[in-house]
């Protein structure tokens, strides 16, 4: 874990179209939540998304041009379907730094704790080889995350977007 201060970074709000930009925003550390885990859909669903933004202090990230249009200057429409390429919208906008972190579970958003040795030895997918692996836990989903070859890959994804 980065161990980053929550203070000065961005929290964003994500409609449901960005489901996999918002595992990507809590890999990077980033506090995010996601429509489609806090209520079924329903017609006010913008207006409950713009009072929640603005109530919790969010960053509301969507991909429908009328909504972000209400949203006004807390708002971002989400130009592009690849999660590689609203990454770097983000990053061109000034909200996000790419590169992960593993401070937050990517199905939950709860801030991850270091794992504990019994709950990677009970992880029947944890790699056989642990040397030199940090590992780390989700205590609501209790979902064991690692830096392994799919993680490396996007790393390599981000760093290559940075410069």
């Amino acid at each position: 874990m980065s161990g980053r201060s929550e203070e000065h970074r961005a929290r964003f709000l994500a409609d449901r179209m960005l489901g996999t930009l918002t595992r990507r925003l809590r890999l990077m550390g980033y506090d995010t939540l996601s429509a489609n885990t806090l209520f079924p859909g329903s017609r006010r669903e913008d207006t409950v998304l713009l009072e929640i933004a603005r109530t919790q202090e969010r960053v509301l990230l969507t991909r429908d041009a009328e909504l972000a249009r209400r949203a006004g200057e807390q708002g971002v429409l989400v130009r592009s379907e690849q999660v590689d390429e609203q990454v770097a919208q983000l990053t061109a906008l000034g909200l996000i730094s790419p590169g992960l972190s593993f401070d937050r579970c990517s199905l939950c958003n709860t801030p991850l704790r270091p794992a504990r040795r019994r709950e990677i030895e009970r992880a029947a997918y944890a790699p056989e080889d642990r040397e030199g692996i940090s590992f780390f836990w989700c205590p609501v989903c209790h979902r064991l995350y690692w830096m392994g070859s799919h993680t490396r890959r996007m790393r390599e994804e981000m760093e290559k977007s940075k410069g």
